[in-house]
């Protein structure tokens, strides 16, 4: 009897089990849920989910999802998008608001627009209600040399069928910030550009620099423009600062060939002395051998004496006259 009862127990054990297993590999609960919601869904496309490492969870409520909104989807493409990487519940969101709001918006296109990487949602949601792109201040210069500063705000609308491929926020930015350059640049003065801010606008709106884009330009608002630096002097003081630099350069290098010219000249001034210093101390043994050869006699020799005598008194009374002037110029 106690064989029997522990045999009873065993098996209902492994009876509790045994469901409990398949109650956690097969989704009963989501069955059942999806069942009263419409959507046709097997058991055994639930547990293939599985098999394929898929939640069942994440197709078959975004399933229910768009069935009660009134779209006709396919599991198999929910799932498949799931598996290649794609957010199939945002991609049902954005298929309900492209419904609301009368977008043509097939499934294959939004499933590409999320594989792309764009936000499908979003990008509905701003083809319904554009947003506003700010720029960052923007600088230009005038023809008068007067640079400008530029703030822009640029209203947008996406474009559902460019944003496959087409260019993002940055872009336009980028357009628009060349679009302003060019605009201010072509102004005769700062004050055309202070006076008619919106001249900007329809120029750099008139360009069509939305083209090749994700996104539809709506209008472009001149936020905010300020004066700033006078670059046209600046340029002229830098030129001015640089011409003055290569002059000073050419003045040391002229300076520094007349230094060398004059150390030139006064090495040739030394070399001359010192070859009057080498003639003159020939004189003395000129004169001796000139006595001893009867050339001169002694009378001629004192006179020559007194002849250098009177010249050095002479250079001496100069020199002493010369010292005077000086201190008295003091």
């Amino acid at each position: 009897m106690g064989f029997v009862e522990f045999g009873s127990m065993a098996l209902i054990i492994l009876v509790l089990i045994v469901v409990i297993l398949f109650l956690s590999f097969v989704p009963v609960g989501l069955w059942i849920t999806a069942f009263f919601s419409g959507v046709k869904i097997k058991i055994s496309e639930l547990v293939g989910m599985k098999l394929r490492r898929v939640r069942p969870s994440r197709i078959v409520r975004p399933a229910i999802k768009a069935t009660k909104a009134g779209l006709n989807l396919e599991i198999s493409g929910l799932e498949a998008h799931y598996l290649a990487g794609g957010n199939v519940n945002t991609l049902v969101d954005a298929l309900i608001a492209a419904q609301r709001a009368n977008i043509p918006l097939q499934f294959e296109r939004a499933a590409a627009i999320d594989l792309a990487g764009r936000d499908v949602l979003e990008a509905v949601q701003v083809s319904v209600n554009p947003k506003v792109i700010e720029t960052p201040n923007i600088s230009a210069v005038a023809q008068d040399g007067i640079e400008v500063i530029v703030k822009a705000k640029v209203t947008v609308r996406a474009n559902i069928d460019r944003l496959v491929g087409g260019a993002g926020e940055q872009t336009i930015i980028a357009r628009v910030g060349e679009g302003i350059v060019t605009t201010v640049g072509s102004s005769r003065s700062y004050k055309e550009v202070l006076e008619n801010p919106d001249s900007i606008s329809k120029v750099v709106l008139d360009k069509g620099l939305d083209s090749g884009t994700a996104y539809e330009i709506l209008s472009i608002d001149i936020a905010d423009v300020d004066v700033a630096r006078n670059i046209g002097a600046r340029l002229q003081t830098d030129q001015a600062e640089a011409d003055k630099r290569i002059s000073e350069a050419k003045a040391s290098e002229r300076r520094a060939m007349a230094l060398a010219h004059e150390q030139e000249m006064k090495a040739e001034v030394e070399a001359m002395r010192a070859k009057v210093v080498e003639a003159e101390s020939q004189v003395p043994i000129a004169m001796a051998e000139a006595l001893r050869a009867g050339n001169i006699g002694v009378v001629d020799y004192y006179k020559i004496k007194n002849l250098n005598s009177d010249t050095d008194m002479r250079e001496t009374i100069s020199k002493a006259s010369d010292r005077n002037k000086k201190k008295e110029n003091k």
